[in-house]
C-alpha cells in the first residue's frame, strides 16, 4: 500500500514505500484536496475536495473512476467502510452523506451537525459511523438506518477537529481545539481520559491509536506527540518539522510512522522505532535532546526526543483499546476496559469558538510497538 498525500495544489500524490519516490500524481479536482482514504483492499482511493465533490480513483493506474456530487459546500473528510462497498463523507454544509461505491449514488443524507463536519469514521464492522464537528459534538450513527444513536459532548464543549474509533470499536478518540485529546467509552458515552501537552487550537490535526499502548497526534508547534494510553504521560516528542504537523500515519507491518506538515515545511518525514542495541555506538546527541536520554538518532532537523512530561500519572488496569492497532486480527481480543481516573473530567481551559478554519491538505493515521526511538531521514513531499 503506497503512502499518499493530498494538497491545496489540487493533486494527490502516491509514493512507493521502498524507494520513497513519487509513483503517481492524481489530477482532476478543481480546488484543494482536504482528505483521502484507501479502501481496505487497497484497490481504490477516495478524495474529498473544496470543489464539493468526492472522487474515486484506481490505485493501480491512477485513473479517476467516479465523481460523487451532492454536497453543497467544501467536502472536508471521507472514509471507506471495512467492506469497501460504502463511503461516508462530511462537509462544511454540516451534513454527513453515505455513498454506494459501486454505483456512486448517495444512499443517505444525515443532517448531522450545526457547524462544519470535521471528521467521519466507520467502526470495525461497518455498522456504526462516528462524526465530529466544530459544534463541539461527536455523534454515533447507525449505518443502515441513518439514525443517531448517541451524542458525545464535553462540559466545556470545545470544537471537535478529529475523531476515530479504536481498533476494537469500544472507544473513540477525539481531538478538540482546546489542545486536548479525549478518550470516550462508546457504550457509556463517558469521557475516560484526557491527553494534553501538544498545541491544537486552529487546525484539524490527525490523532491515532498506536501499538505499544499509545495514542499520538500532530501538533501546531511542529512536533508529533505520543502519550501512554493508560497513564496519559507523554512518552515521545518527535521533532524535525518546521510548521504545523497535520497528518500522522503508521506502517501496517513495520515499526515506522510518517508525519507531514504544512506551508513552511511541505515535507513527509519517516520515523523508525529501533532498540538501543541497533543504534550506532558513538551517536551524537541532537542539540535539542534532553541531557541523558541517549535514545535519539539522526540529524538536528529531525531528532526524536523522549520526554517525561505530562499530567495525571494514575495507571489503570484493563485492555488497551489501541493494542496491536496495526493488526485487525490481533485487536479482536480487546475485551477489557479503560478505567477513568476522573470520568468526564477535562483538563485545561477552552479557547473561544473559532470561525471554521478551513485546512486544505491532510492525511490519515496509525502506528507501531514500543522501543526507543530513532529518526529516519525525511522524504521531501514538495
Amino acid at each position: 500500500l503506497p503512502p499518499m498525500r493530498a494538497a491545496a495544489d489540487k493533486t494527490i500524490r502516491l509514493w512507493t514505500a521502498p524507494t520513497w519516490r513519487c509513483a503517481n500524481v492524481l489530477q482532476g479536482h478543481a480546488q484543494g484536496v482536504n482528505d483521502c482514504a484507501f479502501s481496505s483492499d487497497s484497490l481504490y482511493l477516495a478524495s474529498a475536495s473544496d470543489d464539493r465533490t468526492i472522487r474515486l480513483w484506481s490505485v493501480a493506474n491512477g485513473v479517476m473512476l467516479k465523481t460523487l456530487k451532492g454536497h453543497h459546500n467544501y467536502v472536508f473528510c471521507v472514509a471507506f467502510n471495512p467492506q469497501s462497498n460504502l463511503l461516508v463523507s462530511g462537509s462544511y454544509d454540516e451534513s454527513v452523506r453515505i455513498w454506494e461505491v459501486k454505483t456512486g449514488k448517495c444512499r443517505n443524507v444525515l443532517p448531522a451537525h450545526s457547524d462544519p463536519v470535521s471528521c467521519v469514521h466507520f467502526s470495525r464492522d461497518g455498522a456504526l459511523i462516528v462524526s465530529s464537528s466544530y459544534d463541539g459534538l461527536c455523534r454515533i450513527w447507525d449505518t443502515a438506518t441513518g439514525q443517531c444513536l448517541k451524542t458525545l459532548i464535553d462540559d466545556d464543549n470545545p470544537p471537535v477537529s478529529f475523531v476515530k474509533f479504536s481498533p476494537n470499536s469500544k472507544y473513540i478518540l477525539a481531538a478538540t481545539l482546546d489542545s486536548a485529546l479525549r478518550l470516550w467509552n462508546v457504550q457509556t458515552g463517558k469521557c475516560l481520559k484526557t491527553y494534553t501537552g501538544h498545541k491544537n487550537e486552529k487546525f484539524c490535526c490527525f490523532a491515532e491509536f498506536c501499538r505499544g499502548s499509545r495514542v499520538m497526534s500532530g501538533s501546531e508547534d511542529g512536533k508529533v506527540y505520543l502519550w501512554n494510553l493508560q497513564t496519559k504521560q507523554i512518552e515521545h516528542v518527535l521533532q524535525g518539522h518546521t510548521d504545523v504537523v497535520l497528518g500522522v500515519s503508521a506502517h501496517p507491518k513495520q515499526d515506522m510512522i510518517a508525519s507531514c506538515a504544512t506551508e513552511r515545511d511541505k515535507t513527509i518525514r519517516l520515523w523508525v522505532f529501533v532498540s538501543a542495541d541497533d543504534l550506532p555506538t558513538r551517536l551524537p546527541a541532537p542539540p535539542d535532546a534532553p541531557v541523558g536520554t541517549g535514545d535519539a538518532a539522526g540529524d538536528s532537523r529531525g531528532a526524536a526526543a523522549r520526554t517525561g512530561a505530562g499530567g495525571d500519572t494514575n495507571a489503570t488496569d484493563g485492555t488497551d483499546p489501541g493494542a496491536n492497532a496495526a493488526s485487525p486480527a490481533d485487536d479482536a481480543t480487546g475485551n477489557g476496559s479503560v478505567t477513568p481516573a476522573q470520568p468526564g473530567a477535562t483538563e485545561g481551559s477552552q479557547p473561544p469558538l473559532p470561525e471554521p478554519a478551513h485546512t486544505p491538505g491532510a492525511a490519515p493515521a496509525s502506528m507501531p510497538p514500543s522501543a526507543p526511538v530513532a529518526h529516519h531521514p525525511s522524504a521531501d513531499a514538495a
